[in-house]
């Protein structure tokens, strides 16, 4: 079994990341990368890898989907007092990570989440689907739950109550925006000489582009 998993390997040979290549700005290198992205059809191209800290300082990751971005940064929606919620509230340093493996691509940020305004966040809410809108009221998200049935039953009983009227944003339900320090962009290539070109924010709001080792 060990054998069979070491030997798993894949070579890169679609692309090169050169410095005088990339855009003066993370986010606009971003925007290149998602559009090819896009194109490329890959499924829940928004997905990416959220990783916070735990309050004994243990690392923690899970799938979020991007549901936007600008040169402040990156959003995503959660419940406030789930595992991640609290954990971004109590230490606001995380991190994100896009793999896009049909494109050989990862995309890792590093920064600092605070919460979007009650307005933005309503706007987001609004536009969801009834189900998903029913599920921010009905899910108490990351707490230990009786069964499967209460979550069943929890979730008829607040789509009951809301039948004739519209539903409102819970107040624990929101978003969060990781405003970067840090973006690194990686394409891979052949012989494991993957290209890593990281952009870090300077003190002036300046970004310094640099080549990092494979």
């Amino acid at each position: 079994m060990a054998s069979s998993i070491a030997e798993l390997r894949k070579e890169y040979t679609l692309r090169a990341l050169i410095e005088g290549e990339v855009h003066a700005s993370p986010i606009e290198q971003f925007t290149s990368w998602w559009n090819q992205a896009l194109e490329s059809k890959i499924e829940e191209v928004n997905a990416m890898a959220l990783s916070t800290l735990s309050q004994e300082g243990l690392p923690e990751s899970r799938i979020v989907l991007l549901k936007g971005y600008s040169a402040e940064g990156f959003i995503f929606f959660t419940n406030y007092q789930s595992s991640k919620g609290t954990q971004l509230q109590q230490n606001a340093h995380c991190s994100l990570l896009f793999f896009w493996k049909e494109l050989e691509r990862q995309v890792r940020i590093s920064g600092k989440a605070k919460k979007i305004s009650e307005q933005e966040s309503d706007a987001y809410f609004n536009s969801r689907p009834e189900g998903s809108k029913i599920g921010a009221w009905a899910s108490p998200q990351s707490s230990v739950v009786e069964s499967q049935e209460w979550l069943t039953e929890n979730f008829e009983k607040i789509k009951n109550k809301y039948t004739h009227t519209a539903i409102p944003r819970p107040s624990h339900w929101g978003g969060f925006i990781v405003q970067p320090a840090a973006i690194e962009f990686w394409q891979g290539r052949p012989s494991r000489m993957h290209d890593r070109i990281r952009y870090s924010a300077s003190a002036t709001g300046e970004w310094k582009i640099e080549r990092l080792a494979p």
